[in-house]
């Protein structure tokens, strides 16, 4: 420290210089900024303090301490006027380092002593170093604050950044930014605004409000109205701080801010979704104290926004590439139901009139759009003249899509057929077309339209009308051209008049009704039906039969068949795989489920059943005697075997040799 002179004060004032030492060291040691370093100045004794401004100045600011008459005094940041001499006027630079200077101000128009000079310098070598000390102090705790704070920003965005990048779905993604916004800077408005992947000229809005002490309210719903500043902000692509109080206007007209002041909230930050050169929408912060926006929370916003853009575009990627996966699957099966309909009219195996008559109905019907209604008993084959109808018309090209309404829950029927938009209930992740989509421009074939629900009916009966749906949980009307086929086992207009179903869904389906014949009722179908599934059985479990018996063709066409085609071909599949050779081992099975003994069994056969498969049964020895000797000609006098006299009569050889015996007949009448 500098050597104070004592010698141009007064005795009494040399006196003093401990105690003003003493005091003005420790009240500096007291001040922790700069402004209050003028504090120091108060406690002196009235011998040091002539003054009564006194004023600090940095390059970068200035502070200006005043005390007034009544004792009181303060420190403020701009300059009080004043108009005083040079001679009033007293500054000193506290040092090179500093590039600080302090200045002494009398305010009496008085002019500074000699004394006052060398005081005033003694002080300012004393304040310098701890000046210094101070704002050295400060320094570092505003660098270590810096760091702090870049830290806890860090931290903020890796916590922010890893929990919105692991989530695929939009809906979680959301929920997840807005609960996570809220978490980390307490703002109670999170919105978030992305344009329709379906309706592009249209934006959907995820809202969630923090405002309450309960459950965060979420809302979504479609912007019906165009917002100012949502168009601005996707088109300059910048962020944009709005207070009510500065353009109410704007708020009074921009639907969502107009939403954001209803609910009395006055601050905004609306920040741009932006990866790359794609800006799907925008983040929408909001809350009521305008201290929350300040510009390090804003700036710490917008790197949060920029990763929020990454993760939107990311859930984006993932719902394209499932739907585009959906939309392989259903092009794959509607490319299976193509290849399965290309069978055609070819695939009806026929030669009763019954069935032509049929088919010249069907040459008629196929060429229109006309809706047909088969009917039919189960088995008859109405889904192969559905095929067959599909195949005939100018739709051809495009699918034939099937769906039964008895095979799937109603609960699900209504999705099956009209589809589904994503979110319109618990499960549906993503949007399903329905059947009636799937077969746009081509056929669809609903069978066992008589198991329809009764609250779907009207639904089918608008679409037969209008031609045109609307998804499950969506609002969007979407034209279908679509033929319909529908096919029932039932009696319909038994329903109609039992209140089972509605007639005017009937009588719109009855346009041009196709009646199937049983098969009972064109017996002459049976043996073409009958070699067709046998060989089908028998290349698919690789046999070899050749031989279908006379006796066995002659049993199946006695047959009453109340399972009709269907059961014939379920009766020659048990018949491959019982056939141990090449000719076709029978067995039959009544619907009393007793079972009829095999072809060349002894044991007999009786009652109606027994009338049935046996109506030529000889009526004397000399009939028998005739039947068996043509039979062994054709059989070239072979007895046993698969191709033997005894299979081609339904008898054992043990039986045929004990009869051939008993009748007399030799090898020289067979042969």
């Amino acid at each position: 420290m500098t050597k104070f002179d004592e010698a141009i004060f007064a005795p009494p004032v040399g006196k003093l210089l401990d105690d003003v030492v003493s005091t003005l060291m420790h009240s500096l040691t007291r001040q922790n900024d700069k402004a209050s370093i003028l504090h120091a100045f108060v406690p002196l004794p009235p011998p040091f303090s002539p003054i009564q401004l006194i004023e600090l100045h940095f390059p970068e600011s200035s502070f200006y301490y005043r005390c007034f008459d009544d004792g009181t005094d303060e420190i403020v940041e701009e300059p009080y006027l004043r108009d005083v001499s040079d001679s009033s006027r007293h500054a000193t630079l506290l040092g090179n380092t500093l590039m600080a200077e302090l200045r002494f101000i009398r305010t009496d128009k008085g002019t500074f002593t000699r004394q006052d000079t060398s005081l005033f310098n003694w002080l300012v070598r004393i304040m310098t170093p701890a000046l210094e000390s101070m704002l050295t102090q400060s320094s570092q705790q505003e660098s270590l604050q810096s760091v702090s704070k870049e830290r806890d920003h860090h931290r903020v965005l890796v916590d922010i950044t890893n929990s919105v990048l692991s989530h695929l779905n939009l809906e979680e993604l959301i929920d997840d930014v807005a609960r996570e916004i809220n978490h980390f800077f307490g703002i109670t408005f999170v919105s978030m605004v992305l344009r329709d992947t379906r309706r592009t000229d249209k934006f959907c809005a995820w809202s969630t409000d923090f405002s309450q002490e309960e459950q965060p309210e979420r809302l979504q719903f479609i912007l019906q109205e165009q917002s100012i500043m949502l168009m601005q902000t996707l088109r300059d692509k910048h962020a944009c701080l709005l207070h009510l109080e500065d353009d109410p206007v704007l708020w009074e007209h921009d639907p969502l801010l107009l939403d954001l002041k209803n609910n009395h909230v006055g601050n905004a930050f609306f920040l741009p979704l932006t990866f790359g050169s794609h800006t799907p929408g925008v983040l929408l912060l909001a809350h009521p104290s305008r201290s929350l926006f300040s510009e390090e929370n804003c700036e710490l916003l917008q790197h949060i926004a920029d990763r929020v853009a990454i993760a939107v575009d990311n859930a984006d990627a993932w719902r394209s590439m499932t739907d585009l996966k959906e939309s392989l699957k259903q092009e794959n099966f509607q490319l299976s139901e193509q290849l399965f309909a290309s069978q055609g009219a070819g695939n009806i195996i026929y030669q009763s009139q019954a069935m032509d008559d049929l088919l010249s109905q069907i040459n008629i019907v196929a060429q229109s759009d006309s809706t047909v209604l088969i009917c039919g008993e189960t088995g008859t084959g109405k889904e192969v003249i559905a095929r067959a109808i599909h195949q005939l018309s100018l739709r051809r090209d495009k699918p034939l899509v099937k769906i039964n309404c008895a095979a799937i829950p109603a609960s699900l029927l209504e999705s099956e057929l009209f589809g589904h938009d994503k979110g319109a209930f618990t499960g549906a992740i993503n949007t399903h077309r329905g059947r009636f989509e799937i077969a746009d421009g081509g056929t669809l074939f609903l069978d066992e339209i008589g198991d329809l629900p009764l609250e779907l009916q009207p639904k089918l009966l608008r679409v037969l009308q209008e031609r045109e749906i609307e998804r499950l949980g969506g609002n969007k009307t979407i034209p279908v051209n679509v033929r319909m086929i529908a096919a029932t086992n039932r009696d319909l207009w038994q329903m109609v008049e039992d209140r089972q179903f509605r007639s005017d869904l009937f009588y719109r389906l009855n346009v041009f009704p196709l009646e199937i014949p049983p098969l009972r009722e064109r017996p002459e179908d049976i043996p073409l039906l009958a070699k067709h599934f046998t060989q089908k059985m028998a290349k698919r479990m690789n046999r070899n039969i050749d031989v279908i018996p006379t006796e066995a063709l002659r049993q199946l066409m006695t047959w009453d068949w109340p399972g009709n085609v269907r059961e014939l071909e379920n009766v020659i599949e048990r018949a491959v795989l019982l056939t141990r050779g090449n000719s076709l081992n029978l067995h039959l099975n009544t619907r009393q489920t007793r079972l009829l003994p095999p072809l060349g069994s002894d044991a007999p056969v009786s009652g109606p059943m027994s009338q049935m498969l046996n109506p030529a049964t000889p009526e004397n020895d000399e009939e028998e005697r005739q039947r068996i000797i043509q039979v062994l000609r054709e059989t070239n006098g072979i007895v046993a075997g698969p191709r033997g006299a005894a299979t081609r009569l339904g008898m054992k050889r043990t039986t045929l040799l004990s009869r051939m015996q008993r009748l007399g007949i030799t090898a020289r009448e067979v042969l």
